[in-house]
């Protein structure tokens, strides 16, 4: 098996890399013959997601979700340990969800162009102006009613504790004036490590929040509206045997505009 496992590793790579070349077409031209920009959305919720934990076996637990009006905007908050956090994500919240990428993203084929043409929101972190604009593009799409994902941490948790949040998502929420879920995933490191490529057999366990709101929490009231959803996402992580947080004293004031980080 050991001399198996790298080309068990490549034959896993290419294979999903097919598959999301595979699905970008067929959503697109879906999207082209129906006129509707969601049905790339839903086909990647319904069709590519689940593929990437059930390529390795892998079984995913759903807490029961929450009691939550679907059809009206959230923004969905999540800690994050891997790049298959995303899939997870899209076959997990029951409702198309756009999210916040690196503005590198928008030049890959297939994924760029899926990306663009979905709506997603391209951040440049090292342009501030630039980074504002893709904040006040994004909270346009709220209003107008797009759901919109974001891992308020920055980056990936190395050892799975959720890291310190930055302000980018509370702005954007508040700005837009929509509640928040927090969601906490726990297993999708043990599936795919960062710096990896080897996918292995691991559990995967998810736990939805209850909505949250965002009215009246601007100035000193969205600091506080941080930490209260950072603690929320930590217990909820500890609900489905994640160990939680870093120490509260670790925390720092999250000055930038870094809603998140999707893997290239």
């Amino acid at each position: 098996m050991k001399l198996l496992s790298p080309l068990i590793a490549l034959f896993q790579a290419v294979f999903l890399v097919l598959w999301l070349v595979f699905w970008i077409t067929v959503s697109g031209l879906a999207a082209i013959l129906t006129l509707n920009g969601e049905v790339p959305l839903m086909m990647a919720r319904r069709f590519w997601a689940p593929i990437h934990w059930r390529i390795t076996g892998s079984p995913l637990r759903v807490e029961p979700l929450p009691d939550v009006d679907w059809s009206k905007p959230h923004i969905f908050l999540m800690n994050h340990q891997s790049a298959f956090d995303i899939p997870v994500a899209f076959a997990v919240i029951p409702v198309n969800i756009r999210f916040i990428a690196k503005h590198v993203l928008k030049w890959i084929p297939f994924l760029g162009w899926y990306m663009a043409g979905t709506g997603m929101i391209f951040l440049n972190r090292s342009n501030r102006r630039e980074a504002m604009r893709s904040l006040k593009l994004a909270g346009e799409r709220i209003r107008a009613g797009s759901n919109i994902l974001a891992f308020p941490e920055g980056t990936r948790s190395m050892d799975g504790r959720i890291l310190p949040f930055k302000k980018g998502s509370f702005v954007l929420a508040v700005e837009a004036g929509v509640p928040i879920i927090p969601i906490a995933i726990e297993g999708t490191r043990g599936m795919l490590p960062r710096g990896s490529i080897r996918l292995r057999r691991h559990p995967i366990r998810v736990k939805v929040g209850q909505p949250i709101s965002t009215a009246g929490r601007k100035g000193p009231q969205r600091e506080a509206l941080m930490h209260e959803v950072r603690d929320i996402i930590i217990q909820l992580h500890r609900d489905i045997g994640g160990e939680g947080g870093v120490p509260q004293d670790a925390l720092t004031s999250g000055g930038d505009e870094n809603l998140s980080e999707t893997p290239a």
